[in-house]
């Protein structure tokens, strides 16, 4: 349950809060890592200097390296990507949860509002870590922490609000103008958030097959090298404490190795220094590499032969995984086989939502390449990893090549599949056809008209009680009449009870099991008059009481005992 008062005062505090938390997170482990290493280069002093070092590298910040042998500062700006989730997951918490509020149930805070404080707290606290990292032998280059800095913050605080309020679509009516006209007609036609969303989902399937196919092959290639890759880690350091932070830093630097062999395997490969090239055609790594296990993965030097082209099938895979889940989608949001929009059109959208789901990929690849690469010194390593345009290119025209016939190809089966099976192809239900066993059989499928809808059913019901209450009503009539025959006759020759109550003579026929009823409904019947208030008439003597009944077993009693003799009195006792 969050207590926080909602306002631009809560917003700074969540922000500062974020900024704090990720700062702290990599203090504790660079302290960890000070503490146990025997031999120590400087004081705690210069291990906080630099884990507030790191903690900007972490957002995209560019390093200076200072203790060169040259005395020209060397700069350090690959960013790890493990590394670079942390800020990302901590600033887009922070700003969702300013735009709740203190009350969950409670009205959600202006998005701006929240928006402005999530910065704002963060960006101090960023401002306060480059100023105090300034003084280490690692410092924060001016230039990259005022642009990378404050543009993560924001992107990242700006998907958090928008996560808060639903995901509005109306946010992307803005984004959507600075694409191309025709793309811009294209993505904003009807059902252009449909689309859109489809080729998003699909532009992320497919970049995370790239990714993982690249991690798949740097694993592959780092067993291969497996020798090279212990020699460069035993290097490195002599103590557990040294080997425990190369392993750290290998750990956070996986991601970025993971980009690298997807750039290989779509063909233009990561630059290792100026001027030295490694793609599947051909591998020329820099001579002076520093010794690092991750860059013992890198192909030996020469022209690539049949193991290094098997690296391709990592972008086919891509853009059929593209084309799968674009095929898919649009298959279920597929139109009826009858309508103007099937046939062609269907079609030409298909391929429409696979280009762009290609270009979102491949949007994204070029990030992750800027990202996962950088500069480590100067000179020759000035340039190292992918270059992110030839990435994003490469990805885009590998993604189109195969999705867009994987795209039309799936919709088209899926859709021949459901009306195979007698569905629409815009439904995921299915028709039911009745068969017989007789081919000359009518087979009368019911319509529409042959379900009953409720009203129908209440309407028969009621007629179907009106029925039964006018045959009751008949059959009643006929039981006066004939209670009104039998009264006549009886009164024409039948006795008449001594008191004159009407109480008939007789006993009622058997059949006439209700008459005594039928009676007092004559003389009055009310609500309560089926409650006796004296005792009911005795039948006349024809019928059998229970007196009767008595008499006739004493008789029978006395008939079947033998005669008894009887016993001689007793004399009377005493005198």
């Amino acid at each position: 349950m969050r207590d926080r008062s909602p306002g631009l005062g809560a917003g700074v505090a969540g922000g500062a809060v974020a900024a704090g938390l990720g700062l702290g997170a990599i203090t504790v482990l660079v302290m960890v890592f000070w503490i146990s290493s025997p031999y120590p280069d400087s004081g705690p002093g210069g291990a906080l200097h630099a884990a507030a070092a790191l903690w900007l590298l972490a957002h995209g910040t560019e390093l200076l390296r200072t203790d060169t042998l040259s005395g020209v500062p060397a700069p350090v700006g690959v960013t790890p990507l493990l590394l670079f989730v942390l800020p990302v997951l901590l600033v887009h918490r922070a700003a969702r949860d300013v735009v709740y509020g203190g009350e969950e149930d409670g009205p959600l805070l202006s998005g701006r509002t929240a928006w402005a404080g999530v910065v704002l707290g963060y960006l101090g606290v960023g401002a306060a870590a480059a100023l105090y990292a300034s003084g280490g032998e690692l410092r924060p280059s001016w230039g990259r922490a005022m642009l990378c800095l404050p543009v993560l913050v924001m992107v990242m605080a700006g998907a958090g609000v928008w996560t808060a309020y639903g995901h509005p679509r109306r946010a992307f009516d803005g984004v959507l103008k600075l694409l191309p006209s025709g793309l811009r007609s294209f993505v904003r036609g009807p059902g252009s958030h449909a689309r859109l969303g489809i080729a998003a989902r699909s532009a992320g399937a497919g970049a995370a097959v790239l990714v993982g196919g690249g991690a798949v092959l740097v694993a592959v290639s780092l067993v291969w090298h497996g020798g090279t890759a212990r020699v460069s880690f035993l290097q490195l350091t002599e103590g557990w404490s040294g080997r425990f932070a190369v392993l750290f830093l290998c750990l956070v630097l996986v991601p970025n190795a993971a980009v690298w062999g997807a750039a290989y395997a779509l063909g233009p490969g990561f630059v290792l220094g100026t001027g030295h090239l490694v793609d599947p055609l051909s591998s020329a790594p820099a001579p002076l590499l520093p010794p690092f296990p991750l860059l013992a993965a890198v192909p030996d030097a020469g022209a690539g032969g049949w193991p290094n082209w098997i690296a391709g099938a990592v972008p086919v895979a891509a853009g059929l995984a593209v084309g799968w889940f674009v095929g898919g989608a649009e298959a279920r949001d597929a139109p009826a086989p009858s309508s103007a929009d099937a046939g062609t059109s269907g079609t030409r959208k298909t391929a429409g939502t696979a280009l762009l789901a290609a270009l979102l990929c491949g949007a994204a690849m070029a990030v992750l390449a800027t990202m996962a690469g950088g500069r480590l010194g100067v000179a020759e390593l000035a340039r190292f990893g992918p270059v992110w345009w030839e990435t994003g290119g490469a990805t885009v025209v590998w993604t189109a090549l195969a999705a867009i016939p994987t795209a039309v190809g799936v919709r088209a089966w899926r859709c021949r599949t459901r009306r195979g099976r007698g569905g629409d192809a815009g439904s995921n239900t299915l028709v039911l056809r009745t068969k017989s066993m007789d081919p000359t059989a009518n087979i009368v499928e019911p319509g529409p008209k042959a379900v009953d809808s409720k009203q129908e059913k209440q309407e028969k019901q009621e007629k179907q009680e009106k029925q039964e209450k006018a045959k009751k009503e008949k059959k009643a009539e006929k039981a006066k009449g004939s209670r009104r025959f039998r009264r006549k006759k009886s009164a024409s020759g039948g006795a008449q009870d001594a008191a004159g109550t009407g109480t008939p003579s007789g006993p009622y026929d058997q059949d006439d099991a209700y008459g005594a009823l039928r009676d007092q409904e004559e003389a009055g019947f009310g609500p309560y008059d089926f409650l006796p208030a004296e005792p009911s008439p005795q039948p006349s003597a024809s019928w059998p009481d229970d007196a009767t009944r008595e008499s006739r077993w004493a008789a029978l009693k006395d008939t079947s005992d033998p005669p008894r003799t009887p016993e001689a009195p007793h004399a009377p006792d005493g005198p």
